[in-house]
């Protein structure tokens, strides 16, 4: 079975976390990461789970996940 996740949540999530905004990554937890905290991306979208998917500036794409990572959106 898959992670559900609260819909009133997830509308929350994609509420502030919208196309196009940008975020920076104040955590994560994933010991096979090559991103550090403070990295910077342009979001593209919230999936059902409530992953926060973004184009990080350094390449990267790997999502912040809910619940177990963390960041925060920038102006």
């Amino acid at each position: 079975m898959g992670i559900v996740i609260d819909k009133a949540v997830l509308e929350e999530l994609r509420k502030e976390y919208p196309q196009g905004c940008r975020v920076e990554l104040v955590r994560m937890d994933d010991p096979y990461r090559k991103l550090n905290t403070g990295e910077q991306g342009t979001v593209t979208g919230v999936d059902d789970i409530g992953t926060v998917h973004v184009a990080w500036d350094c390449g990267s794409s790997l999502g912040i996940a809910y619940g177990v990572d963390e960041c925060r959106r920038i102006p």
